[in-house]
């Protein structure tokens, strides 16, 4: 891993045609990430590499693939720190009602 403690996943999102019939958005950059899973965006782990190098290398091997060479600027390098705890408080599930509006928080 370079660095110490770091990995690197990679994501690709295949994403869907919006409900509205707007147009489909894709990553403007490197740095851009979205995803909206509920609306049937399709995230996909590619898998976790030791330098984001060797991510960027399974980048180009991905991108002529079926699904991945139809959004080729979908992919995503996520640094990520090994060994270090995430969600250290804890966290609360919010369910909402059918209009989008928050209706109840219970801890788990």
């Amino acid at each position: 891993m370079d660095g110490q403690n770091r990995a690197y996943l990679l994501w690709h999102v295949r994403h869907a045609e919006p409900a509205d019939g707007s147009e489909v958005r894709h990553f403007a950059a490197d740095d851009d990430f979205w995803a909206d899973e509920e609306e049937g965006d399709d995230v996909k782990l590619l898998g976790v590499y030791s330098s984001r190098e060797k991510a960027q290398e399974r980048i180009v091997r991905a991108r002529p693939l079926p699904g991945f060479r139809d959004e080729p600027q979908c992919f995503y390098i996520e640094p990520f720190t090994v060994d270090a705890d995430e969600w250290k408080e804890g966290f609360e599930t919010v369910t909402t009602g059918g209009d989008g509006s928050d209706m109840t928080a219970e801890s788990d």
